[in-house]
């Protein structure tokens, strides 16, 4: 398969899109007194991969680099593109000429494997965080937070449609 430069652009643009409904969401739900996610932590995280550090006992408690904060959105968005890339991989790019939710459902909803198997266990909240006072709502929460993501993925593209077609 021919990707071209419109055909980056586009999937780019559908995981950013994708990315800041999920964050108008978070955004909703920290307005309402719910916790969420520091992207600093992410940032941090990210930070000390120079180091070699992958895992933490507590991201919390890390020492904090320069930078963090910038560094864990910008990893946040690229992680939606890279999703949205997944998608379109999967789907191919026609999806993203006819988008249809269930395809975007399906891989935003899947991607909530990468908090629990991998940004849980390394931020040292554990597997699904299980290490956490409770793990079944914080599961729960980033499993409405990928699904909405995936909702945002056929946003996304749907709003692109007038534009690239």
């Amino acid at each position: 398969m021919n990707i071209t430069a419109s055909d980056a652009l586009r999937v780019a643009l559908i995981g950013i899109g994708a990315t800041a409904v999920m964050d108008g969401w978070l955004l909703l739900l920290k307005a309402l007194g719910v916790p969420t996610l520091n992207l600093a932590f992410i940032g941090r995280w990210v930070g000390h991969w120079r180091h070699g550090q992958w895992r933490h006992a507590a991201i919390a408690k890390a020492p904090p680099v320069r930078g963090e904060e910038a560094l864990g959105w910008a990893m946040h968005y690229l992680t939606g593109m890279a999703f949205a890339a997944l998608l379109v991989a999967l789907f191919g790019m026609d999806w993203a000429h006819s988008p249809r939710l269930l395809p975007a459902l399906l891989v935003g909803t899947g991607t909530v494997a990468a908090p629990w198997l991998v940004m849980q266990p390394a931020l040292g909240a554990g597997i699904a965080s299980r290490k956490t006072a409770t793990p079944l709502r914080n599961c729960l929460r980033s499993l409405a937070n990928h699904s909405l993501f995936g909702a945002g993925l056929y946003l996304g593209a749907e709003a692109l449609v007038p534009l690239f077609n």
